[in-house]
């Protein structure tokens, strides 16, 4: 059997939990090849299955920098990130090519970049690109979804936006893709974390890819409603003029966040993808705030949340102390049934049969065919 190529992004935690769920699905005869410029990001996987490290494709430490004359050309509109100069992407460029010749893949999953998909296209491989929430509607983006031979979106369809009939027909939605969709014990999570069940307890989560969490409107918010517990995880900005909280208290960066989902009344977060499947499966309230990515893409989950009734947004922190308040209510009025209902259990082992069904439906010769040829 031939093999299947993965490449992963290495900003925050998704991209790599989302690979190894896929992954670790596959047939266990399925030979995989995964390139990431974090190889200690990728969960555990199976047998069969290996990590080829490959400098970033974005971080021009990785390459030593180049002259400022070169960083002055113009980008063209197909692509993204491409800068000149850089040996380390000629090196991250060369070692999959030269993979895609030894190796002769099936298809290549990107998760995701839009010029690894269309290297793929231009290298004459088969290429899913991962779809991302956000306007993905620029030439880069579209260039890597005509190219493709199908597309992998990682949330329900119906959190997803309006696209054109083409693509709608070639893309697959395995909500919750790489999360677990079991339901928690509450009572156990809260033992877990130390915190008694009579106490409201809200949490404010802060992911792997971004900048952390704002201390000086989570003080606030904690003065707002003081009769609660306020519990952040992650990583806490502060600036210089907080005032504290008595009821408000860090636990820093943990290996796993489920058992503070878990417990909590409401979640309080950047609308990052593992993030917002987490707490959809859980069914608890929550409250995305966007922060700042590249297309809008938190700012388009967070709509999509909104509009479909599982999630309250808010386009910036609460400012005021009623703000926050009138922000805690309306989460709390979301469906957790519905929320749940965007998590498929199931979701990693129909990706993978997607995607075996799709390779054998490019590679299948019918009969006759080859003695035609």
């Amino acid at each position: 059997m031939r093999p299947f190529g993965y490449f992963v992004h290495h900003q925050g935690r998704g991209h790599a939990t989302r690979c190894a769920a896929v992954v670790n699905a596959l047939p266990p005869t399925r030979p995989v090849t995964v390139f990431c410029a974090r190889p200690e990001a990728i969960p555990s996987l199976r047998d069969g299955a290996e990590v080829v490290a490959i400098p970033s494709l974005f971080e021009a430490a990785a390459s030593g920098g180049a002259p400022e004359a070169l960083d002055a050309a113009r980008t063209p509109p197909t692509l993204h990130c491409a800068p000149l100069g850089w040996p380390g992407i000629r090196r991250a460029v060369a070692r999959m090519t030269a993979w895609f010749e030894a190796a002769d893949p099936e298809l290549v999953v990107v998760d995701v970049s839009a010029e690894v998909a269309q290297l793929c296209r231009i290298a004459s491989v088969p290429c899913v690109p991962v779809l991302q929430h956000g306007d993905r509607t620029d030439p880069g983006h579209m260039a890597a979804y005509e190219g493709a031979v199908g597309i992998l979106a990682p949330f329900d369809r119906r959190l997803d936006d309006p696209r054109p009939p083409w693509m709608e027909a070639m893309t697959f939605h395995a909500g919750g893709l790489g999360v677990r969709g079991a339901r928690a014990d509450r009572a156990a999570a809260r033992r877990a974390i130390g915190v008694s069940e009579d106490v409201e307890l809200i949490v404010a989560v802060s992911g792997a890819g971004g900048s952390g969490l704002p201390l000086a409107p989570l003080t606030m918010a904690a003065r707002a409603v003081p009769d609660a517990t306020w519990l952040t995880v992650g990583r806490v900005a502060g600036e210089w003029h907080e005032t504290g909280a008595g009821n408000l208290r860090h636990r820093g960066w943990v290996d796993a966040a489920d058992p503070y989902l878990a417990a909590a009344d409401v979640v309080v977060g950047q609308p990052g993808n593992t993030l917002v499947h987490q707490v959809l499966a859980l069914g608890v309230p929550f409250l995305a705030i966007p922060e700042w990515r590249y297309f809008g893409e938190q700012e388009g989950k967070a709509r999509a949340l909104v509009r479909e009734g599982v999630a309250h947004a808010c386009a910036a922190w609460p400012s005021t102390p009623q703000g926050w308040r009138d922000a805690l209510a309306a989460a709390r009025a979301r469906d957790p049934d519905l929320a749940r209902s965007m998590v498929a259990p199931d979701a990693a082992a129909r990706t993978a049969e997607w995607l075996e069904t799709l390779a054998a439906s490019l590679w299948h010769r019918p009969e006759g065919l080859a003695a035609a040829e």
